[in-house]
């Protein structure tokens, strides 16, 4: 399966995702370009994918930052976790 993505990074969102069986890779691949050229001249700035995965499914766990939200990123993160912890716990300087 091929999905193509557009997303809005800003927002953290998916704006469109559309399916191609592998059969329809020129298709999909015309589709990409199409859209790229398109938000470009509308002047968007969207991330535009295409991904190829067996699955949905699969999909969802190989680039889960384009459908979770940015906390559930940052909770799932296990480099970041401790870096909050430091955070937390490391007083803070005085503002001069």
């Amino acid at each position: 399966m091929l999905f193509l993505i557009e997303y809005d990074r800003p927002r953290g969102s998916i704006v469109q995702l559309c399916e191609f069986d592998d059969a329809s890779r020129a298709v999909a691949e015309d589709a990409r370009l199409k859209l790229e050229l398109d938000l470009k001249r509308q002047g968007v700035e969207h991330e535009v994918v295409l991904l190829d995965a067996p699955s949905k499914q699969a999909l969802l766990h190989t680039h889960s930052r384009y459908f979770e939200s940015v906390a559930e990123l940052v909770r799932s993160s296990a480099q970041i976790e401790p870096l909050l912890m430091w955070t937390a716990k490391s007083p803070r300087e005085p503002e001069t």
